[in-house]
């Protein structure tokens, strides 16, 4: 395992290309004049008994925001957290149980665009021991686990559409068992699995 987390963080550290987007199947979708709000995800990989494991959430559905979505722990950046990284790790911590003293912080991705008008940067990290996934019932209808191998082998991405706001929109989907991981989660994980090739 350890040579995986190694590839991660290489992947990490490869040269800056552009930021990923909402919008980069969609550029007649992109607003103007747009004020954006930081973000952070964690992105976070954990050793178990069948190999090596991505935490993902269901958010609930009583939420205003994308409601029973598949997304990473994580969250807009509040005045006391420590930029995109703690936000990150304060987020993990609400949202599933996970402690930041739990957590090897590998490095960030450029970040990403959301059509709701977030910067969303992601925070590759390993947790350093397997731990129990507890999801906060008023944020997170369930957290679950989903392969390495899956969301790591561009093969299993898929480019769908539905319409939006009366026009045809298209987004990256990684689909795994139930789960229909799809928009901006699929995006930035498939910008790492490209990193990863």
């Amino acid at each position: 395992m350890t040579d995986r987390f190694a590839a991660l963080a290489r992947a990490c550290a490869v040269g800056a290309p552009e930021a990923s987007s909402d919008f980069d199947l969609n550029p007649d979708f992109r607003p103007e004049n747009v004020k954006t709000r930081d973000a952070g995800v964690l992105v976070a990989f954990m050793e178990t008994a069948r190999g090596l494991d991505l935490i993902l959430t269901m958010r609930s559905s009583a939420l205003k925001h994308h409601p029973g979505q598949i997304a990473f722990p994580g969250g807009k950046v509040d005045p006391g957290d420590d930029g995109v990284i703690g936000a990150a790790l304060r987020e993990a911590h609400e949202e599933v149980g996970l402690d930041p003293a739990n957590v090897e912080v590998l490095g960030t991705l450029p970040y990403h665009e959301t059509v709701t008008s977030f910067h969303v940067t992601p925070v590759v990290a390993r947790v350093r021991a397997p731990f129990e996934l507890r999801p906060e019932p008023g944020e997170v209808a369930e957290a679950f686990l989903v392969p390495f191998e899956h969301v790591m082998n561009p093969a299993n991405y898929i480019v769908e559409g539905r319409e939006f706001r009366g026009r045809m929109r298209r987004y990256f989907t990684v689909p795994y068992g139930p789960y229909y991981i799809w928009g901006a989660t699929a995006r930035m994980l498939r910008v790492l699995a490209d990193r990863m090739q």
